[in-house]
């Protein structure tokens, strides 16, 4: 079963159509059905590592100041409570909490796949990211879920490669600064060719502006362990930039997604008068 990385950026990409929307369609379209779908998002960043089992998630709409339009956004996919047990056996001896009420389907999990799979028919299982746990861990975690890939789960992590809130500038909407670009670049050039060492990725010079907090960039070293344990590298699926301090940069792997650059259009832009640091985006 294929994996991906998906650059989400800002929630509003849910009710958008532009060439990042259009790649995650035409992703979903090329995968193979999978058994269910296993997201690392950016947005469940807690002091654990654990996985949601409820039988019917609810959808988190964990952001203020947009439109009633995205708030109506429901993504009805059901859950699978037992596919804890198959993410405990296949990280083991790493130890997986089971959450049952606290969690769902966050925006950035909902606002990919209402466009990868907008069927909504497919179990869909979030793993949190464990904030207590360096690069290293998740490099690692990543890597042991080769078992899940080969039953059919279909592992998305959900982040944003770069992601500065304090430098977004709504006069780049479709730009990245030079330090974005030379990170982005840097990244692609380690996941496309040696995604064993994106956790040196972490003493390139523009880390610490590009990822001043580990949470939106860590979903890419789930696939990175993937692509690394599968001896392989990861394909490029789309790329570019927001406001100037965010990537939008996505990858796959094990899949050909012949439609993804069709799209045309910039990422979705930021309502009028929401500062971007009430998005958590």
């Amino acid at each position: 079963m294929p994996a991906a990385f998906i650059g989400h950026g800002s929630p509003m990409n849910a009710l958008e159509d532009n060439r990042y929307t259009a790649a995650w369609r035409a992703f979903g379209q090329a995968v193979p059905r999978p058994r269910a779908i296993l997201v690392v998002s950016a947005h469940w960043f807690i002091n654990a590592t654990a996985v949601t089992v409820m039988p019917r998630p609810r959808t988190i709409h964990d952001f203020y100041g947009f439109p009633r339009e995205l708030f109506e956004v429901q993504y009805p996919a059901p859950g699978m409570p037992e596919l804890v047990e198959e993410v405990s056996e296949a990280v083991k001896p790493t130890w997986v909490g089971a959450d049952a009420d606290s969690w769902g389907i966050d925006h950035g999990s909902w606002s990919v796949l209402r466009h990868a799979f907008p069927q909504a028919d497919t179990p869909v299982v979030q793993l949190s990211i464990n904030a207590d746990q360096d690069l290293e861990y998740h490099f690692a975690l990543g890597a042991k879920l080769a078992a899940l890939r080969e039953s059919g789960v279909l592992v998305l992590g959900s982040g944003n490669v770069v992601h500065n809130l304090r430098g977004v500038d709504p006069q780049h909407r479709d730009e990245g600064f030079d330090w974005a670009q030379r990170f982005d670049e840097s990244a692609q050039g380690v996941m496309l060719h040696e995604p064993a060492a994106s956790v040196r990725l972490q003493g390139h010079r523009d880390y610490r502006t590009a990822a001043p907090t580990p949470d939106h960039f860590i979903p890419l070293l789930y696939l990175a362990g993937l692509a690394a344990a599968s001896g392989r590298g990861a394909e490029l699926l789309v790329d570019g930039y927001s406001y100037g301090s965010l990537s939008m940069t996505s990858y796959t792997l094990d899949i050909e997604c012949p439609g993804a650059g069709r799209g045309t259009g910039s990422a979705a832009e930021l309502p009028e008068g929401v500062p971007a640091d009430s998005t958590n985006i």
